[in-house]
């Protein structure tokens, strides 16, 4: 088994700088261009996708479509699997990041520190991890010879695959988030999962842009 997880292209809010959990922003037009580029890539490698699950978001959900039809795997399902969505950010949903800097210094350097209180009724990170690797667990024991998509968004993708790193770093976010339409790849044989490659980009690395760096909040 292989699987492709992929975070969502660029939306609207990621331009405006604007942490995005549950909101159901869209992309932009920057966002569907990163999907078209890299369904042309995934076409040209010859990728074939047996099964596509993503996040109900619009953004990952409207990404997977773009992929799937502009690579030559429109006729691959599509399942909505709600374990897929964002990190709950709670009160700070939609928020601009540059008026909340103290808590976003706070979520990029020590996200497993925020209780459930300081998300404003969100989740803790530790609940995002949960939810997620259920998911990812769930996929992973059906072991079968077949290769799936899995677009979700970038807290998402850290905390689903966050099991599956096999080094000694305590860094959470790897990091960075991952970057728009970014992919991780896991291989599953005999049961046993690994990460063969991460945060792979398939269109020109000059355009990619870390929306959630940490400098910005110093």
């Amino acid at each position: 088994m292989t699987i492709y997880t992929i975070r969502h292209g660029e939306t609207v809010g990621n331009k405006e700088g604007r942490l995005q959990g549950w909101f159901d922003g869209e992309l932009n037009e920057n966002g569907i261009a990163l999907a078209k580029e890299t369904a042309a890539a995934i076409k040209k490698a010859g990728i074939h996708f047996d099964g596509c699950y993503s996040s109900p978001l619009s953004r990952a959900a409207d990404t997977a479509k773009i992929l799937l039809s502009e690579s030559g795997n429109e006729n691959t399902p599509i399942f909505y699997d709600d374990r897929l969505k964002e990190a709950n950010v709670g009160g700070w949903d939609n928020r601009l990041m540059s008026e909340m800097k103290e808590f976003m210094l706070r979520y990029m350097t020590d996200p497993f520190g925020i209780t459930k209180e300081e998300m404003l009724d969100g989740e803790t990170m530790r609940e995002t991890c949960d939810r997620t690797q259920d998911f990812l667990k769930e996929l992973i024991d059906r072991d079968d010879d077949k290769t799936y998509l899995v677009s979700t968004h970038g807290c998402a993708v850290r905390a689903m695959c966050d099991f599956l790193y096999d080094d000694d770093s305590m860094d959470f976010w790897r990091g960075n988030l991952p970057l728009n339409c970014s992919m991780n790849i896991i291989e599953v044989k005999d049961g046993t999962a690994k990460l063969i490659e991460q945060d792979h980009i398939w269109y020109d690395k000059s355009r990619c842009v870390d929306h959630y760096s940490i400098d910005r909040f110093q």
